[in-house]
């Protein structure tokens, strides 16, 4: 999974990741090597910036 420049910032990734793949970056968020690629961030998203 990999969080794009899409994304605002609004936390709810990190909040229902199960596995806590989700930190900040700088001024957007990214997934570390934890993801089970569970999609659930993916799912949650509202600006759809997660991507495969």
């Amino acid at each position: 999974m990999k969080i794009t420049e899409e994304c605002i910032a609004c936390g709810t990734c990190v909040e229902f990741c199960p596995v806590e793949a989700i930190v900040e970056s700088g001024e957007i968020y990214a997934v570390t090597e934890g993801c089970t690629d569970c999609r659930v961030c993916v799912d949650t998203c509202p600006v759809d910036a997660i991507v495969d």
